[in-house]
């Protein structure tokens, strides 16, 4: 990006220059300079174009990991008043409505694992369906299917998935409210039908890490991390029924925005009043999604507590924390002193509470809630908390990983799949995946240096460094 086109607050925080007259865009771009000149322009056309949608409250804003996306940003937030015709946009959610990343912690150390590294590998590879088209065991009705988008996680640990002590360390107990499988599509249903507890493909991943190094050893033990604890993570999402929800609402939207002739800023910006019978019917779906995602995720999570309990005979393993970085949620904020109830997209964003919060477990209230940054494969990943300074930044929001600097058809020209595989396990990085032009699209060197997001992210104070991760296993799709 030309920095010429940004003005800078501090070392952190960037706005577009003012406009003719003095006008200013309401625009904040969270980063350092150089993740900020690494970044396409497009970014920042996006967030212009996103801020200028009805019923902005505060800043639109981009974390600094933020890249191009279909409609807002990926790395993009924004806020919206219901009180002053403020929208909901299927372009600030994503298609892949909740992903997220779930990381799980083992009482397990870097030596008690260091000689069963591939048989791990294998087992996990074997035991979680990851790819395209790769169909889970677990095959539900349709009824069923609208239980789980009810119950969420709640349902998978009802059917033997996990522990009911998982359900109070993710993201809205496991189970968002306000889900209406009514408004989901029959299309949407029939595709998650067989896709639930499985991984997806693309960026997600299963990852079984080792804690490298601590930099805030207090934090650390409130969440139980120390030097060679083991720790595995998972990145996945709603998979083909949130995919088809958000394409179902982008085609409702474009056409709502034609009949009222809504003059939109860019039109993947399509959206509805949040208030308005189409908005809500989006909202109810969304949410259905969400919850889809969250018993995604505990389905997960137990084929990893299965697998390792194989492995290593009395392994104690719990739920870390689970959070979402693809949402819309309606959350009570300030706004210029005074209390609003606005609507937060968060699309490539993590939610991060900071101390005190009265959503936070117990476990982590005096510290913060646990953000997770996923790294790309073979780099590594941190561990961060949330801080109270960000509600007043940000939204409480912070980056939710690296971030691609290549697009995908680039790193297919710049990497081979197999040379990229080879690479990492010379350097004990064991890599599973059924495609080898997968590897190549998520080579390392595709996405920004994680250290430099993370820096930036503490630096713009969206949230504290507490322990970085470093991959000794990963599943790719």
């Amino acid at each position: 990006m030309d920095l010429s086109l940004l003005e800078k607050l501090d070392d952190a925080r960037w706005a577009p220059r003012p406009g003719p007259g003095g006008t200013r865009e309401a625009v904040i771009l969270f980063g350092t300079e150089p993740l900020l000149v690494a970044m396409d322009e497009k970014v920042l056309e996006q967030i212009l174009n996103t801020s200028r949608l009805p019923g902005l409250a505060g800043p639109a804003m981009t974390m600094p990991d933020a890249h191009w996306g279909y409609g807002f940003p990926i790395g993009g937030v924004a806020a919206f008043d219901p009180e002053r015709e403020g929208v909901i946009s299927a372009g600030g959610v994503g298609f892949d409505i909740s992903c997220g990343i779930r990381t799980i912690w083992t009482d397990l150390t870097l030596d008690q694992t260091r000689h069963t590294g591939n048989a791990l590998a294998d087992e996990l590879f074997r035991r979680v369906p990851a790819g395209v088209g790769e169909e889970s065991p677990l095959a539900l009705s349709l009824p069923e299917m609208e239980k789980v988008m009810e119950q969420g996680a709640a349902w998978a640990v009802a059917h033997g998935y996990g522990e009911a002590s998982d359900l109070v360390l993710i993201e809205e107990g496991g189970c968002m409210a306000g889900a209406r499988p009514k408004e989901v599509s029959e299309r949407a249903k029939l595709r998650q039908q067989k896709e639930m507890g499985t991984l997806g493909s693309g960026n997600h991943y299963l990852e079984v890490q080792v804690v490298d190094r601590i930099l805030d050893p207090g934090t650390a033990r409130a969440f139980g991390l120390e030097k060679d604890r083991i720790l595995v993570s998972i990145h996945c999402g709603s998979r083909g029924l949130g995919h088809q929800v958000g394409t179902d609402f982008m085609m409702e939207f474009a056409r709502e925005a034609a009949r009222r002739g809504t003059k939109l800023p860019d039109r993947e910006l399509a959206c509805a009043p949040i208030r308005s019978t189409l908005g809500q019917a989006y909202i109810g779906a969304m949410n259905a999604a969400i919850n889809v995602a969250l018993a995604n995720r505990q389905i997960l999570s137990q084929s990893v507590r299965e697998v390792l309990s194989r492995l290593y005979p009395g392994v104690k393993v719990r739920t870390l924390y689970d959070v979402s970085h693809n949402t819309c949620k309606e959350e009570l904020h300030r706004i210029h002193g005074k209390p609003r109830r606005l609507w937060v997209h968060r699309k490539g964003a993590t939610r991060a509470l900071g101390p005190g919060h009265p959503f936070l477990p117990q476990a982590y209230r005096s510290v913060g809630q646990p953000v997770f940054v996923g790294g790309s494969m073979g780099t590594g990943s941190w561990i961060m908390a949330g801080v109270a300074e960000s509600e007043a930044l940000s939204f409480s929001s912070a980056s939710h990983g690296a971030g691609r600097a290549l697009s995908r058809h680039e790193a297919l020209r710049r990497w081979n799949g197999r040379e990229v595989k080879t690479d990492l396990e010379s350097r004990g990085i064991l890599i599973r995946s059924k495609s080898l032009r997968g590897i190549a699209e998520e080579a390392p060197g595709a996405y920004k240096d994680i250290d430099l997001v993370a820096e930036a992210t503490e630096q713009a104070g969206l949230a504290r460094r507490v322990a970085f991760l470093r991959p000794l296993v990963c599943l790719k799709g």
